[in-house]
C-alpha cells in the first residue's frame, strides 16, 4: 500500500503539494517534505493562471486568510505592449466572450467592430486594468454582481463557482511568502518538515527509489516519492535517468534576469494585470505586488548576452533599478518524457516548464497535484494510473507550448532577427492545420489543441486579434445577418465597463480594506502615513 510518501524540495512546488496532499487525504497518508537550507528557489513565479483560486478553496483558504499573508494582488489580464509594432499595446483578458444571435462578439468585431481596439470593444475587463480597478467590491462582492440579473448574464459568462477552468482573475503573489505561508499551514495539519541536505538517491534492486540518504536524519524512505527539485530533476531525471524533451526548437527562450523594484503603490496604485513588453530579443515582465514591482527579462542566449540582457532591463527601469541586485537564470524549456516513473513523480520544474509568457509554472503544479490525487495508487506499481497521469501531464504542457508558439508566430513585429525568426521555427505537430482554419474562423472549441490544457478558444481569438500578424477575415455570413443585436452588445460593453470604473475600489484601496478587516498589523504596514 502507498501511505509513506516522501517530498524532496520546498519552495512554491513542494508545498503545494504537500497542502493540497493533506487536505485531500488527511491521516490516512503521511507526508515529509525534504528541503535544504542550502538550496534557495528560483522565487520568480508571482504570476498565476485563474484556476488556482480552486486550490486555495481546497485547502479551505478564503482569499483574506492568505493573500494579505503572501502580499497579493489580483490579476484580471495580460497586457501586451510592443508585439505588434511599437507603442501599440492590447490585452489578453480572463473574460468569456459573449454571444449574439449564436455567435461570439469577436465574430462581429471583425465584421464591423466600433473601433480598431478589440479588448476594449468585446470585454469590460480591459477598461478595469486601464483604470486600476479591483474586481472585487469593498463587501467583497465580485464585479458582475453590480449589475441587474438581465446585464449580469453578459457579464464574463457568469462562471460557476467550482469551474474547473477559467475564472475571472487569478493572482500575484510573493513565491517565498507563499511557501512560508503554506509551510505553517501544512506543519499544522500533519506535514512532517525536515530541512536537511539530500545526500544521495538510492535505488531498490527494481529500479524504484529505495530512499534518499540525508545529512543529518540519515535514511529517510517511503512508499511514493515526490521530487520537487526544480531544474535539478534530482530524483527523476538524475537518479532515474527519464529524459528531457526539449521545446527549444519552438520555443528558443532560455534565460532570464530578474529585479525586484521597491515602489510607492499608494502613490501610483496598482494596475491589475501583468505588462509583457517587446524587446530585441524577448520580452519584459511587470508585476505589481504590494510592496514592490517584479519585473524580468526573458530571452533567448542566443541573441543576447546575459550582461547585455541585464542593461536592457535596468535601462527599462530606470534609475530605482540602479543598486538592485540582479539574479539571473538558465531555464530548462521543455518536460520530462514521463512525468510519473515508478514509484517517482516529478512536480513543478522538475516534470517541466515553458517560458512564464502566460504564467503557467504555478498551474502546472496545481494541475499535477490534482491529478496525483485523482489517480492515486493503492500500490506504486499501477501502470495503468501512471499512463494515464502521464499522457495528461503531458497533453497540457504540449497544449501550452502551442498556445506560447503562436504569441511570436502570430505578432506583427518583424524589426531584428529575433522576431523575424520566429515566423521560421518548426511548428509544433497540428498547429499549421488549425492556423489556416482560423485564417477564415476564429478559434472554436473544436479547432484548438484538442485536450486540456487550461486555455479556451476566446484566448486564441485575444491574442490573433491582438498581435496583428496572422490575417483573417470575417465570415461571409454577417454581411446577410441584422448587425443590430451586436451592435447594442457593443454599447453594452462600453456602458458596463463605465459603470464598474465609477462603482469599483482601485485594486490597492480594497487590497488595503482586505487587510484591515483580518490583518490589523499588515493593515498597518499597507496604509500610508499622512
Amino acid at each position: 500500500m502507498v501511505e509513506d510518501i516522501v517530498i524532496v524540495g520546498g519552495g512554491t512546488a513542494g508545498w503545494m503539494t504537500a497542502t493540497y496532499l493533506k487536505a485531500s487525504f488527511g491521516d490516512r497518508l503521511t507526508v515529509t517534505l525534504v528541503e535544504s537550507k542550502a538550496v534557495s528557489t528560483i522565487g520568480v513565479g508571482e504570476a498565476t493562471f485563474s484556476t488556482v483560486r480552486n486550490f486555495f478553496r481546497r485547502l479551505g483558504l478564503s482569499e483574506p486568510e492568505w493573500m494579505p499573508r503572501c502580499h497579493a494582488s489580483y490579476k484580471l489580464a495580460i497586457r501586451f505592449e510592443n508585439w505588434r509594432a511599437k507603442g501599440h499595446h492590447f490585452y489578453h483578458p480572463f473574460e468569456r466572450p459573449r454571444i449574439v444571435d449564436g455567435l461570439p462578439l469577436a465574430d462581429w468585431w471583425l465584421h464591423d467592430g466600433p473601433s480598431d481596439r478589440f479588448d476594449r470593444d468585446c470585454s469590460v475587463l480591459a477598461a478595469l486594468c486601464d483604470a486600476k480597478r479591483s474586481p472585487r467590491h469593498l463587501d467583497g462582492g465580485l464585479f458582475e454582481e453590480v449589475f441587474e440579473t438581465g446585464e449580469a448574464r453578459d457579464m464574463a459568462r457568469a462562471i460557476p463557482e467550482g469551474h474547473g477552468t477559467q475564472f475571472p482573475y487569478a493572482y500575484y503573489f510573493d513565491a517565498t511568502l507563499l511557501a512560508q505561508f503554506l509551510s505553517e499551514y501544512g506543519v499544522e495539519r500533519g506535514v512532517r518538515h525536515i530541512q536537511d541536505d539530500v545526500l544521495d538517491v538510492r535505488l531498490d534492486d527494481d529500479g524504484s527509489i529505495s530512499d534518499v540518504l540525508t545529512k543529518d536524519h540519515g535514511a529517510i524512505r517511503g512508499d511514493l516519492f515526490v521530487d520537487c527539485t526544480g531544474f535539478r530533476g534530482l530524483l527523476l531525471n538524475k537518479a532515474l535517468g527519464v529524459p528531457f524533451v526539449s521545446y527549444q526548437e519552438s520555443l528558443p527562450n532560455d534565460s532570464a534576469v530578474a529585479l525586484r523594484v521597491p515602489v510607492d503603490v499608494a502613490t501610483h496604485g496598482m494596475r491589475p494585470c501583468t505588462t509583457a513588453t517587446a524587446q530585441d530579443a524577448g520580452w519584459i515582465w511587470t508585476i505589481p505586488l504590494l510592496d514592490r514591482i517584479g519585473t524580468g527579462y526573458v530571452y533567448s542566449s542566443a541573441y543576447t548576452t546575459p550582461e547585455e540582457a541585464e542593461r536592457t532591463l535596468r535601462a527599462f527601469v530606470g534609475p530605482e533599478a540602479s543598486d538592485l541586485s540582479a539574479n539571473h537564470i538558465k531555464m530548462r524549456i521543455g518536460r520530462s518524457a514521463e512525468s510519473w516513473v515508478k514509484n517517482c513523480v516529478a512536480i513543478g520544474l522538475s516534470s517541466g516548464f515553458v517560458e512564464p509568457l502566460e504564467s503557467t509554472g504555478i498551474f502546472f503544479i496545481q494541475n499535477a497535484v490534482e491529478q496525483l490525487v485523482k489517480r492515486f495508487p493503492g500500490t506504486w506499481d499501477d501502470e495503468s494510473l501512471r499512463r494515464s497521469y502521464n499522457r495528461q501531464v503531458g497533453d497540457v504542457m504540449d497544449g501550452v507550448r502551442e498556445f506560447l508558439f503562436l504569441h511570436y508566430y502570430a505578432a506583427a513585429r518583424s524589426d531584428n532577427a529575433y522576431w523575424r525568426d520566429a515566423k521560421t521555427r518548426p511548428m509544433p505537430d497540428g498547429l499549421a492545420e488549425r492556423i489556416e482554419q482560423w485564417r477564415t474562423t476564429l478559434p472554436d472549441e473544436n479547432s484548438v489543441f484538442p485536450r486540456f490544457h487550461g486555455f479556451e478558444p476566446y484566448s486564441y481569438t485575444a491574442m490573433i486579434l491582438g498581435l496583428g500578424g496572422l490575417p483573417v477575415r470575417p465570415l461571409p455570413a454577417l454581411g446577410r445577418l441584422d448587425a443590430t443585436a451586436a451592435r447594442d452588445e457593443f454599447q453594452r460593453v462600453r456602458a458596463q465597463a463605465s459603470a464598474l470604473i465609477d462603482r469599483l475600489p482601485g485594486q490597492y484601496e480594497y487590497l488595503v480594506h482586505q487587510a484591515a478587516g483580518f490583518d490589523d498589523a499588515m493593515a498597518g504596514r499597507l496604509v500610508p502615513s499622512a
